[in-house]
């Protein structure tokens, strides 16, 4: 999977398409991310203790990986690739410019 935690993405596709957020946890087994501020659902929480009020929060749900696109420094969103350099380390590396990521 080319996509980590903290890396900067931008959704294409989907209600939230266009966003751009970042990667807050991976889950490669199932394909999918959450990323901040995207797919936000509503959910009935109830006081979980004597200080904790209840009421309807936001959250935040997974979304596909497939439907988010890294996002280049240089020259905004782009597909990935892989590079190795002369000790023979693999890095990612945008497609369209080839700067490592």
């Amino acid at each position: 999977m080319k996509l980590r935690e903290g890396d900067k993405v931008k959704v294409i596709a989907g209600k939230d398409k266009g966003k751009e957020s970042r990667i807050i946890k991976m889950f490669p087994t199932r394909n999918k991310a959450i990323v901040e501020n995207v797919n936000t659902a509503k959910k009935h929480q109830s006081p979980l203790g004597e200080g904790q009020p209840g009421g309807i929060i936001d959250k935040d749900m997974p979304i596909d990986v497939s439907n988010l696109m890294l996002i280049c420094k240089d020259c905004g969103p782009t597909r990935t690739g892989y590079t190795f350099d002369a000790d023979g380390k693999k890095h990612r590396s945008c497609n369209k410019c080839g700067v490592a990521l």
